[in-house]
């Protein structure tokens, strides 16, 4: 999986008066991005929660805002895996029109538990997840 796609619609709810996506939902569009990239490894996020009571919150997040998307744009958010470590899990995100990418996220996530405390990924989704960042960063 070198780059995970989806594609989503700006919807009025999305956008501010003037028609134009507010800069926080674009956090909103990564968040989606991520969760079925996870999906699509296999992973639900409600399924690892279930089964081993682990979750995932944002540590550290960079933005990069470049050009403003519209009322009714056509977007695709995509997700490169950069690492996977013990606890922690570091994506690059863009959100495109086309070819234009209107947003750049660095993000990590950590894991934790129930208790909010760090806990190591589990086996499966670390094996996962490491096997996918190495085909994201093939030549």
């Amino acid at each position: 999986m070198p780059v995970h796609s989806l594609g989503l619609r700006v919807y009025y709810e999305d956008t501010d008066a003037a028609g134009i996506v507010y800069y926080a939902n674009y956090l909103k569009f990564a968040e989606r991005g991520r969760t079925e990239m996870m999906r699509g490894l296999g992973f639900a996020h409600s399924a690892i929660f279930a089964q081993t009571g682990t979750a995932f919150a944002v540590r550290r997040l960079t933005a990069d805002y470049r050009l403003p998307a519209r009322l009714d744009d056509w977007l695709t958010v995509e997700t490169r895996i950069a690492a996977a470590g013990g606890a922690t899990l570091d994506l690059d995100q863009q959100v495109k029109r086309g070819e234009q990418v209107l947003a750049a996220f660095d993000i990590q996530v950590a894991c934790i538990g129930a208790d909010g405390r760090p806990r190591r990924l589990p086996a499966g989704l670390r094996a996962a997840l490491r096997s996918a960042a190495e085909t994201s960063l093939s030549p």
